[in-house]
């Protein structure tokens, strides 16, 4: 029998550029809504970022989760955690693309949502929102009501 021996990993961050944005303090969904619009300007299909946070509320970085179609994009909460992880980031809030143009939620947003809310308590991370972009508007999960946050940090 022979030993092949176990794999040693090395995990890093790797920065791919910058987007035009005040490095201050997100302090209301408009804030982080304009980061990510920015990022996303021109955007043909559904792209989910995370924006991660640091304790004080600053951004410190995107990350594109996934890109999917015109109408749908496939998120697991490993994937909007793992840059969160390995940025050491205090919070994030998720954000997706709706290319058509419609604001309102799908029943998939909501129970995403639901879903991050739960493992980001289990890791000590919290999803502060989850905004949905559109040409020159946004829609907070948060402030819609359609999801229950509970206790914030």
């Amino acid at each position: 029998m022979s030993e092949a021996g176990v794999p040693i990993w090395k995990v890093q961050l790797v920065r791919e550029g910058a987007v035009k944005a005040a490095r201050r303090a997100v302090s209301s969904s408009e804030d982080a809504a304009a980061v990510v619009a920015s990022y996303l300007k021109g955007a043909d299909r559904e792209h989910c970022v995370v924006v991660l946070l640091d304790a004080r509320n600053k951004v410190i970085g995107l990350n594109t989760v996934s890109i999917g179609t015109v109408s749908a994009s496939l998120v697991h909460p490993r994937e909007v955690f793992k840059p969160a992880i390995l940025a050491n980031a205090s919070a994030v809030i998720l954000a997706h693309n709706h290319p058509s143009g419609e604001l309102d939620p799908s029943g998939h947003d909501v129970d995403l949502t639901k879903r991050l809310i739960e493992a980001g308590k289990l890791l000590g991370i919290e999803l502060t929102d989850h905004l949905i972009i559109c040409e020159g508007a946004h829609l907070s999960l948060r402030a819609s009501g359609k999801v229950s946050w509970g206790r914030t940090r």
